[in-house]
Parts: C-alpha cells; sequence; structure tokens
C-alpha cells in the first residue's frame, strides 16, 4: 500500500471557486472530476498523464472507454462508515480490469487499511490526525483471509493444498 503525502503528492486539480475552468490544457498530472474529462478528453494527448476523481454514486460502466487513459483513479469516502467506494474498487479492479493507481481519500481511517487493499485499492491519503505507522501496522494484522478478494479470488478453501495460504486440517479430522 502506498501512503500519500499531500505535500509531495505530483497529482493536482483545477480549483477556484467557480470551480475548473470551461477548456483545460493537458498537463501532466492533472486530477479531473468526471464532467472536466468528458470537456478535455477529445483533445487530450495520450503520453500525458491524467487522473480522474470519481464520487461515490458515479455510473462506473460511463468511464469504462476511457478508463485505460487514466494513470490515477480516486475514489472518495465522504465518511468512514460509507462503503460505496470499497464495491466501485473491486468492479474497476475485477469487472473493468483497471490497472492503475486507486486511490483511497476522503474520510480514510486506520481501520479500513485491510478491507481497501482486500477491495483494490493500492494507495490512500488518510485523514489528518492517522498516523502512517499505524496504518502500517494495520495491514499485518490477519495473516489470510478465508473469503475470496481482488488479489486472491477464490476462497481458501477452494485453494489447491499446495497453496501455502491453504488451512492445515489436524489429523483427526481427515
Amino acid at each position: 500500500m502506498k501512503f500519500i503525502d499531500p505535500s509531495r503528492d505530483p497529482w493536482h486539480s483545477l480549483g477556484g471557486e467557480d470551480g475548473p475552468p470551461i477548456s483545460i490544457n493537458p498537463a501532466p498530472h492533472l486530477l479531473l472530476e468526471w464532467t472536466p474529462w468528458q470537456v478535455a478528453r477529445a483533445h487530450w494527448p495520450q503520453a500525458v498523464p491524467v487522473g480522474v476523481a470519481l464520487a461515490v454514486d458515479a455510473d462506473l460502466a460511463v468511464l469504462e472507454a476511457d478508463l485505460h487513459r487514466f494513470d490515477l483513479v480516486t475514489l472518495r469516502f465522504t465518511k468512514w462508515t460509507d462503503g460505496r467506494a470499497y464495491s466501485q474498487a473491486r468492479l474497476l479492479r475485477r469487472r473493468y480490469g483497471y490497472l492503475g493507481e486507486l486511490r483511497a481519500v476522503g474520510d480514510v481511517v486506520v481501520d479500513m487499511l485491510p478491507l481497501l487493499q482486500r477491495t483494490g485499492f493500492d494507495a490512500v491519503l488518510l485523514r489528518p490526525g492517522q498516523s502512517q505507522e499505524a496504518a502500517e501496522r494495520a495491514l499485518g494484522f490477519f495473516a489470510g483471509f478465508y473469503q475470496g478478494d481482488v488479489a486472491q479470488p477464490q476462497p481458501l478453501f477452494a485453494r489447491p493444498a499446495t497453496d501455502s495460504a491453504a488451512p492445515q486440517v489436524p489429523e483427526f479430522v481427515q
């Protein structure tokens, strides 16, 4: 898991009181909302890295055709109790085959790290006040999981016996 330091992050978004400008000049590492991307995509050079910030209610099927163009997709947790971004991440990785950086932003707390990783996130911007050291420890809390996930879709019981994560069945059960 990559932990993002906002002061060293090369990705930036267009801001201002009135939102992004109508015409957007392609610049490396620009993070756009979905609507500005739709305006800019026709003239955006393939070689210029671009990212898209998606809302929790975004229709992922709409962006499927452009997904290969994004080097970064951010999914916002509006509050830590809202799990829609987990579902979006899993869909982006498994159904749509997104291979770029998938970043969790917003109200992201340490306790979320194992599930963020299991659903396909590979980068995180922690909420202010959260400790990166504690987040790194949280990633090691569990040695394995019974259910399948993005990295290992098969549940533990369906994995080959040679799999190092396969359960060891005691002799008295056999």
